[in-house]
């Protein structure tokens, strides 16, 4: 099956509560962990709850890595998009439990962007001058 992109869904559960509930920690784990993947980070946005949690997003070039934290219950829900096979999110999964003191992430890994008919590896980009073209040949075919 070829797709543009793999989606990690990931469940860190035991995590050390300190670092869960500091938005800086959390920060700079979300974005040494996409560094570690080898991705580009274009992004990054995070916030931190009252009276504790952080959500956060690195927008990497690549697609995202979010987080949602819940110090509570020692539990973090981590999401890892990335198109096209540079990237290693399963690297990115393996250095943020680390980080956060998850000894057991459970991972559910989806093919994103699966193309009915597609008989080969697909580009998760393609050349402008072709992008243009497909775009033009998509809209003709809509109806007005």
């Amino acid at each position: 099956m070829h797709a543009l992109g793999t989606h990690l869904l990931v469940e860190l559960h035991g995590c050390d509560p300190d670092k869960l509930k500091r938005v800086d920690v959390v920060k700079d784990i979300m974005v040494s962990a996409a560094q570690a993947c080898r991705a580009t980070v274009v992004d990054v946005a995070f916030h931190e709850f009252n009276p504790f949690g952080v959500s956060g997003i690195v927008v990497i070039a690549e697609s995202h890595l979010s987080i949602h934290t819940w110090p509570e219950y020692r539990y973090a829900a981590v999401d890892i998009f990335t198109c096209g096979d540079v990237i290693k999110p399963r690297d990115a999964v393996e250095y943020i439990a680390l980080r956060f003191g998850c000894p057991a992430p459970s991972i559910v890994e989806m093919k994103r962007g699966v193309i009915p008919g597609a008989s080969r590896k697909l580009p998760h980009k393609i050349p402008a001058d072709r992008s243009a073209k497909a775009s033009r040949r998509s809209l003709a075919a809509v109806p007005s």
